[in-house]
């Protein structure tokens, strides 16, 4: 089998049920973001990190690639079963969160992006998942998106700055805290 194609040369392509659509397709906008933040979660488990963080993140690129299927089907016309959400899914990252939030210093400053590559890469990790988020809330205004897909990108927006933080925190690295020019 082939990589190439050549069926997207003339800017097009298909969803899953057959569906073509122009490559600028909010919907193809969508989950392309979704793969973009799933490289860079691969980004953060190829750093030296906590074994369970690496864990934790590894279902996460798992769940991205449930939410680039979902996004990727034409709500009207696929017949495929494609894997879903879960609650648990969204309460995994709630619960992660507030384990580390346990063990992290209260948050009393706005925190500016950096210390480390493995922290920088969670924070603009967190950047392309608001993206991914903000372009998935368009593409619900127009079309059916799974409510359950924009709840566990916001939650993974957050949980993203939290790793940052714990990760600084294991890292004896202090936080970069943004003290506004007066």
């Amino acid at each position: 089998m082939k990589i190439y194609t050549k069926t997207g040369d003339k800017g097009f392509t298909s969803l899953i049920g057959g569906t073509r659509v122009p490559k600028s397709h909010i919907r193809i906008e969508s989950y392309g973001t979704v793969d973009e933040l799933n490289s860079y979660v691969g980004l953060i488990i190829d750093q030296d990190i906590d074994a369970h963080h690496k864990e934790i993140l590894k279902q996460v690129q798992d769940r991205l690639f449930t939410i680039g299927s979902s996004l990727a089907s034409d709500p009207e016309k696929s017949r495929m079963i494609i894997p879903d959400l879960h609650a648990e899914d969204i309460a995994l990252l709630e619960n992660e969160m507030d384990k580390m939030n346990e063990q992290l210093p209260e948050l009393r400053h706005f925190i500016l992006p950096g210390g480390s590559i493995a922290i920088s890469y969670c924070h603009i990790a967190r950047c392309v998942c608001r993206r991914a988020e903000r372009i998935t809330v368009h593409l619900a205004g127009e079309s059916v998106v799974d409510e359950k897909v924009t709840i566990y990108l916001n939650r993974l927006s957050d949980y993203l700055f939290t790793l940052a933080r714990k990760i600084g925190n294991e890292s004896k690295v202090p936080e970069n805290q943004w003290i506004p020019r007066i």
